[in-house]
């Protein structure tokens, strides 16, 4: 089923009611889950936003075309729709935003009409519970030009079939590479991203409200630092990129950019992997 949306949702009010709703799901690989496609035509880029994004992103600003990663944030509030509804099988809280996948065709300039379709592509068994991959697209014309996959997990007791009995640790972590830069973060990074993104979750915010959920401080969106990344290591026009999110980062803190070719990493406290990627040209 397709579904036309008439304008882009709020997020505040969908995080709201996807916190609600998760204490009463049950996560499974099995479980069913929305089959809708979520379609808004006609979205133009308001470039007020787009520059605050370009600022706290470190992107250059006044580029006519969009940074790759900034569809994401235009997609966003499509698929937290879909997630807090009340048929998406996993909880809300709690769901981790483990790996993004974008292939962009050709630059996007700021100026053009999109449309956007996000859906959800399937459930799938994880070592650790039940991850959903959401699909977003965006089109000028009829065509794709810029499309991602995102995996969110879902932690909850499994029997490791997502697991091979060979492999005791499945997301180990891969071998260090050059260091580029190093980068002191502002304890504020997670409020301006949250600003320019309308993704303003609480484990970002605020020390306090960071503590609610488990942390220690407030802790930087996973977007923004993979947007950070590739700010610094570039994507040529027609580009695919990939990144895995493998531990959060503590705001204020500080982390080394590393790169090696179309590699990078994002390392913290004793060589800790936080993100780790890679840029190449599209299969296709």
């Amino acid at each position: 089923m397709t579904v036309v949306l008439t304008h882009s949702p709020a997020l505040t009010p969908l995080l709201a009611r996807g916190a609600l709703r998760s204490p009463f799901k049950r996560p499974s690989p099995d479980a069913d889950f929305p089959r809708t496609r979520l379609v808004l035509p006609g979205l133009r880029v308001d470039l007020t936003r787009l520059a605050a994004y370009e600022r706290v992103c470190g992107f250059p600003t006044g580029d006519d075309a969009l940074p790759i990663t900034f569809p994401h944030v235009l997609g966003f509030p499509p698929a937290m729709l879909l997630m807090s509804d009340r048929d998406f099988p996993l909880p809300l809280l709690g769901l981790v935003h483990t790996s993004i996948e974008i292939t962009r065709r050709h630059p996007l300039p700021a100026t053009d009409d999109y449309e956007l379709t996000v859906y959800v592509e399937g459930l799938a068994p994880h070592h650790r519970g039940t991850e959903a991959a959401v699909v977003t697209e965006a089109r000028t014309g009829g065509t794709v030009v810029w499309e991602s996959r995102s995996t969110y997990l879902a932690r909850h007791r499994t029997d490791d079939r997502a697991a091979p009995p060979s492999d005791p640790h499945p997301r180990a972590d891969p071998a260090p590479l050059p260091a580029i830069a190093e980068w002191h973060l502002a304890g504020d990074v997670g409020r301006r991203y949250g600003a320019a993104s309308g993704d303003r979750n609480p484990i970002h915010l605020h020390p306090l409200t960071a503590r609610l959920f488990g942390f220690p401080r407030a802790i930087a969106h996973g977007m923004w630092t993979v947007a950070r990344c590739l700010a610094e290591h570039g994507t040529p026009p027609a580009a695919f990129v990939r990144a895995e999110f493998r531990a959060p980062v503590l705001l204020p803190g500080t982390v080394t950019y590393a790169a090696d070719g179309g590699r990078f990493q994002l390392r913290g406290h004793e060589g800790r992997v936080h993100v780790t990627g890679e840029v190449r040209p599209p299969l296709t």
